[in-house]
C-alpha cells in the first residue's frame, strides 16, 4: 500500500484484511505442548469473543484440572453446563472431581448424565467402562448404611 493510500485511509482491492485469530485452535495447541497456563489465556481470549460457547468453557476446565486447580476447574464445567447440558465431557469430567471432592451423590448424577448419552468413537468404550465403575463404587458409598 502506498503511503498516500495509506495516509488517505483508502484501501485497495488487493490490500489483505486482519484476520481474528482462532484462539480455541490455539489453546488447543498449545495445551498439547503441555502450555496449560498459555492455553488457558488462549481460551480466555476465545471465550472473550464468544461467551456462548460452551465447548471453551470446558477446555479452560480440563486446562484448569491439569494445573491442579480443580475448583476453577469444577466452576467452568457448570457454567459449560449451564449453557450445554448435553456436554457429555463435562459431566464426565466433573463427575471425577466431585468424586475426588467427596460429593459421591452429586458425582453418580454426572455419570448416570454421561452415561445417558454415551460418546462414539475408538476411545469411546474405555471411557464408558471407566464411568460405569466409577458409577458403581460411587453408589456404594452415597448409598446410607444400615445397622
Amino acid at each position: 500500500m502506498s503511503l498516500w493510500r495509506r495516509l488517505t485511509g483508502k484501501e485497495s482491492a488487493d490490500t489483505p484484511k486482519p484476520q481474528r485469530l482462532d484462539y480455541l485452535n490455539e489453546g488447543l495447541a498449545l495445551e498439547r505442548q503441555g502450555e496449560y497456563e498459555a492455553a488457558l489465556t488462549s481460551y480466555r481470549l476465545a471465550y472473550r469473543d464468544n461467551p456462548t460457547d460452551a465447548r471453551i468453557l470446558m477446555n479452560m476446565a480440563i486446562a484448569f484440572t491439569k494445573t491442579d486447580r480443580p475448583e476453577e476447574a469444577i466452576r467452568h464445567y457448570r457454567r459449560a453446563l449451564d449453557i450445554d447440558d448435553t456436554l457429555g465431557g463435562a459431566h464426565y469430567g466433573l463427575a471425577f472431581l466431585l468424586i475426588k471432592r467427596n460429593e459421591p451423590q452429586e458425582a453418580a448424577k454426572h455419570l448416570r448424565a454421561f452415561l445417558s448419552r454415551p460418546p462414539k468413537g475408538p476411545d469411546a468404550e474405555r471411557w464408558v467402562r471407566h464411568a460405569e465403575t466409577a458409577l458403581r463404587e460411587v453408589g456404594t458409598e452415597a448409598a446410607p448404611e444400615t445397622t
